[in-house]
């Protein structure tokens, strides 16, 4: 804020389940990415509110024959990122086939190939442990009812100090269901300290649930629980799942998420303190303001530091896409093509000719980035097959977006379309108009609520079309921006389309 503090959210976009570690003066986060791909993004931050994106520890899902198709409610759930050992660690659940880790010596890679530590199906949100204290290993994940027809019960393990397996069966060290009030008890992160194991957990739902704590003198328990963050009279939802960080000057802090319809699950930072309970001062810890979230706070102790956030914009340097770009599935060949200049260019991808949005593998997609803010990309379609088009997205449960077609006397129009939540194909949402040069820059300015409206200067001007847009989450993730190309199923020479200069600015309004 320019005055020592900060305002919650400190990331406004879609970093679901954030976790986060110190490593010497450096704090390093990651993120769910479900089904898109790369995954498992990393940020970097020197004072926890100003975050950079460094890239991805994860370029392909597998089974790669399960993600060769959009699957926003599968993939990556829930990560957790460690320090042990001198590497760099990241356990999930992936909710269909298992619980898989990665490693690394460097933030920057390179990662190692997914190794598949349990597999089966409903296991969620692993969290491994490395005890420094008797140099024993452990790992504790959640359920998904949806999968194992099992929830509200976080089952813990013994693990190899390598990561590599299980050296138990598993027990359940905390079953929410002998908790009066508490149901979908998941996404726990598992600590020591004070001599206790602590598992950070949320419950209640996303929308509506607290952050719990429980602590045991024994990994396999008995727990104590107890609710240290929950909504009271703030209007901070949730709060839901993140984790403990303890910076350099000795502070403690908690990340979590928000969830905000369309905008995703946004990053918040709570401070913390242990030892000062709620009445007696006995060992639990306290967040935020004597355990509601706060929106305005002084900021961690910390060395000034420029205020900077993930990147946006991209010029597309040589025809390749900077990290905030992720596909909606793992990238096919041939999709983009390197070049001498700047700018993405797309093939085509033969499509069925009622193509829906919301299908297809070959979106490349960003997160939304703020409350309001106005997205701006040029296009100019190179293809010549009569029905080839591409065009600039707003993508989720429902979508819109506006591009430009190649006709069949060989010239091109803007086109504006969209499709509702229950709609399988899309239709115009605005009359179309020639573009003569086969190019445009095409805008989609993002208001309150993530309303959406569309419009495109084809050397005339800038000139709206069509009416408003409410984006839509998908299930789990928020609305995504996307560029596409597509051209009609069993075009033999189906060309390219090239995106140059993508840029945001902040809105006022």
């Amino acid at each position: 804020m320019g005055d020592g503090t900060y305002r919650n959210p400190i990331l406004h976009a879609d970093y679901s389940d954030p976790d986060v570690i110190a490593v010497g003066d450096d704090f390093y986060l990651t993120a769910s990415s479900f089904g898109r791909a790369p995954g498992l993004p990393l940020l970097h931050s020197r004072d926890l509110v100003n975050w950079t994106l460094l890239g991805h520890a994860l370029n392909r899902l597998e089974p790669a024959d399960d993600f060769t198709a959009p699957r926003h409610d599968r993939g990556v759930w829930a990560p957790s990122l460690r320090h042990a050992g001198g590497r760099f660690w990241i356990f999930w659940g992936d909710p269909d086939h298992g619980i898989r880790q990665i490693n690394s010596p460097s933030i920057h890679g390179p990662w190692t190939t997914p190794h598949l530590l349990k597999p089966g199906k409903g296991l969620i949100d692993a969290c491994p442990l490395w005890d420094e204290g008797s140099g024993e290993a452990y790992l504790v994940h959640a359920w998904a009812k949806s999968r194992s027809g099992v929830k509200n019960r976080l089952t813990g393990h013994r693990m190899s100090p390598d990561g590599r397996s299980l050296l138990d069966e598993g027990t359940v060290i905390v079953d929410g269901d002998r908790i009066p009030g508490w149901f979908t008890l998941e996404g726990p992160k598992l600590y020591r300290h004070d001599g206790w194991f602590w598992i950070f957990a949320p419950a209640g739902g996303v929308e509506t649930g607290w952050q719990g704590a429980f602590r045991s003198r024994d990994f396999f328990g008995p727990y104590e629980e107890r609710i240290v963050l929950a909504q009271g009279a703030t209007d901070i939802n949730g709060p839901h799942q993140g984790g403990w960080v303890r910076t350099p000057a000795g502070e403690d802090w908690f990340l979590h998420f928000q969830a905000r319809g369309a905008y995703g699950r946004l990053v918040h930072l709570q401070p913390m303190r242990w030892g000062a309970g709620y009445t007696d001062g006995d060992g639990w810890p306290t967040l935020g303001a004597a355990g509601e979230p706060v929106r305005v706070h002084r900021k961690p102790a910390a060395p000034p530091q420029p205020r900077t956030r993930p990147a946006t914009d991209d010029t597309f340097p040589g025809g390749r896409y900077g990290p905030q770009w992720s596909w909606t599935a793992n990238q096919g060949p041939a999709w983009t093509h390197t070049h001498e200049g700047d700018g993405l260019r797309l093939t085509c991808v033969p499509t069925p000719d009622a193509h829906d949005l919301r299908l297809l593998p070959h979106v490349l997609t960003q997160r939304l980035s703020g409350e309001t803010f106005t997205a701006e990309v040029s296009l100019a379609l190179e293809s010549v097959a009569p029905g080839a088009r591409a065009g600039f997205a707003v993508l989720g449960d429902a979508f819109s977006w506006i591009g430009l077609e190649r006709e069949a006397d060989g010239g091109v129009r803007l086109v504006h379309r969209f499709a509702e939540t229950v709609a399988e194909h899309e239709r115009d949402a605005a009359h179309p108009r020639r573009a003569p040069s086969g190019q445009a820059r095409l805008r989609i300015e993002v208001s309150a609520g993530a309303r959406c409206r569309f419009s495109a200067d084809t050397g005339e001007g800038w000139r709206a079309a069509g009416p408003v847009f409410a984006a839509q989450p998908w299930r789990w993730v928020g609305a995504l921006l996307g560029l596409f190309a597509v051209a009609p199923d069993g075009t033999w020479e189906p060309g390219t389309a090239t995106f140059t200069d993508f840029r945001t600015h902040a809105r006022t309004d």
